[in-house]
């Protein structure tokens, strides 16, 4: 044979196994018994993540947001895209933004979730095109009940509707053929989508439709009779006006969010400015968002929506645990994708882990911004990232096997409450010195009696963190191994069931890491590392095998 012809095959099948490995499993999300796993590249995934400022994803900043990545040690990357910027004129779309993002996220190593600021930022529509704001009686804002224009686009505006699809449709498009390694994971449609300052557009058009019976679908969603002609005043009552805004919004976002997967069947999410969920009192907070009173309207309006997530700002563990629990369904997998990054928060990165979370990712992390602390004084890289580098170092290794595990259901978390002064401001007035908060996890045979703070053999130490931030995660391995990790906490085992009066005893605490799926032991404790308890002074794991005698 001809050795040039030779050659000329042997580089096309180079190039053919190239673009086979290149083109990876799209990233989807699993579900199993009301339990949810994302997997990339056919493997479950958990998202190590942070979320960069809103004004930090341009060519020229993103070695801001590169080195802040670097030292936090994430696996994703959050970062927005501006529809002002992808589509400068009309039909005109410039990828240079998306391409760079992508490109240098691969040379870093981290996966990215791309944010779709487009007809909602914040409830604001401050980031449509130019040619779009200049055009207000065309791509129209909301009015409130006294007649006035506020600071929000309307959800009955087609021509805003139709302008987004097409934009929207451009951008995966672009994504599908660019991104052939799937270094973007997931995509966030819109952000914080509804408004603030009224309950629902009050204007003639939108007047008309409110004043028309409520669609079958939306009855349906909500347990009404499909078959009733009544408009939304006379079957939602005080509720009316939300259950309006919230449907037409929904409805909004799920037709942008089909008309993208159809291009190319990303995983999509829709995140939320959330009301508290244990008081949200009259719709003062966001309306028109997938709050969890408004769930099923949701799902009804957007089934192209894969998550709807939370972004967690309440600064007490009761409500930000609640806020937890409600988002966690079997309909609905958890993500947190915005959330506080300073003090005792990230300790609430275990507590996702505990519902099941498929990703968690502190907001405003990276080198554009200077923080000053409590004291006035400008902060350090390192107290900036410390508080997120403490977990997401320990669990990057492991992070596949923990996604494997928590699918499995074989997961449970612990974290250290915070008591909350009722009397004064729910946000500062706490007791930052009398929180003894512990816990006892139960096993199949064992429990696990979990102490928070810092410890001297059995009793707690005198000198405890400013910040009350114990956190801890068991996942049972076998009936009798454990993985266990956590920090400023001490577990101590105990046989349960029918074996809760042997006598017991460690057969091996090892600590090590993960490595390609498997556990590498460092070393073996014992001794006074094991015999009063196991202290997580420092975040650490450790694989832990018992027997009774």
């Amino acid at each position: 044979m001809n050795h040039k012809l030779i050659s000329f095959l042997l580089l096309v099948l180079g190039y053919t196994n190239l673009c086979i490995a290149q083109q990876t499993e799209l990233p989807y999300i699993k579900h199993k018994d009301g339990r949810h796993c994302l997997m990339v590249e056919g493997k479950p995934f958990l998202m190590l993540g942070a979320q960069c400022n809103n004004s930090s994803a341009w060519p020229d900043t993103l070695p801001e947001v590169w080195s802040a990545m670097e030292q936090l040690k994430v696996n994703t990357l959050e970062i927005p895209i501006y529809w002002e910027q992808f589509e400068p004129q009309k039909g005109q779309f410039d990828y240079s933004v998306i391409d760079t993002i992508i490109t240098q996220a691969r040379e870093h190593n981290v996966r990215v979730v791309l944010l779709w600021f487009a007809t909602w930022k914040n409830g604001s529509n401050h980031y449509m095109p130019g040619w779009m704001k200049q055009q207000p009686e065309k791509y129209p804002n909301m009015i409130n009940k006294e007649g006035q224009e506020i600071d929000s686009p309307s959800p009955h505006a087609e021509a805003t509707l139709n302008e987004d699809v097409r934009a929207f449709s451009a951008f995966m498009k672009h994504l599908k053929e660019f991104d052939k390694q799937h270094t973007v994971i997931m995509v966030q449609v819109q952000n914080e989508p509804g408004a603030w300052g009224s309950v629902r557009d009050y204007s003639k058009d939108a007047q008309k439709i409110f004043d028309k019976p409520v669609p079958k679908e939306v009855l349906k969603a909500v347990g009404k009779n499909p078959k009733s002609n009544k408009n939304w005043k006379d079957v939602f009552g005080n509720d009316a006006d939300e259950f309006f805004q919230v449907w037409h919004v929904a409805n909004y976002i799920g037709k942008i969010a089909q008309a993208g997967k159809h291009v190319y069947p990303l995983p999509l999410y829709v995140n939320a400015a959330i009301r508290n969920p244990i008081n949200p009192g009259p719709p003062y907070y966001q309306v028109g968002g997938p709050n969890d009173n408004v769930f099923e309207l949701w799902k009804t309006a957007a089934p192209a929506v894969d998550v709807l997530a939370p972004d967690i700002y309440f600064s007490d563990t009761e409500t930000y645990l609640k806020a937890m629990e409600i988002y966690a369904r079997g309909d609905n997998p958890l993500f947190v994708p915005e959330t506080f990054w300073h003090d005792d928060f990230p300790k609430f990165f275990y507590s996702a882990l505990g519902y099941g979370a498929i990703g968690y990712a502190p907001f405003g992390l990276d080198d554009t911004r200077i923080r000053i602390n409590k004291k006035g004084e400008v902060m350090t890289a390192e107290e900036m990232y410390e508080p997120t580098t403490i977990n997401f170092e320990l669990f990057t290794p492991m992070a596949s096997e923990i996604a494997r595990l928590n699918f499995d259901g074989k997961i449970q978390t612990a974290v250290q409450l915070v008591p909350v002064d009722p009397t004064a401001d729910r946000g500062n007035a706490v007791d930052r010195v009398n929180y003894i908060t512990d816990k006892t996890l139960h096993l199949k045979s064992w429990d696990a009696d979990v102490a928070f703070g810092t410890f001297s053999r059995l009793s707690r130490s005198e000198f405890q963190p400013q910040h009350p931030d114990g956190r801890f995660l068991i996942a049972e391995l076998s009936e009798n191994q454990f993985l266990v990790c956590g920090y400023h906490c001490r577990v101590m085992f105990k046989p349960s069931g029918k074996n809760k009066n042997s006598n017991w005893q460690y057969l091996t605490v090892e600590e090590g890491h993960y490595e390609n799926g498997v556990f590498k032991v460092e070393r073996i404790l014992n001794g006074d590392q094991t015999d009063w308890g196991l202290n997580f002074d420092r975040p650490k794991v450790l694989r832990v095998t018992l027997y009774t005698r």
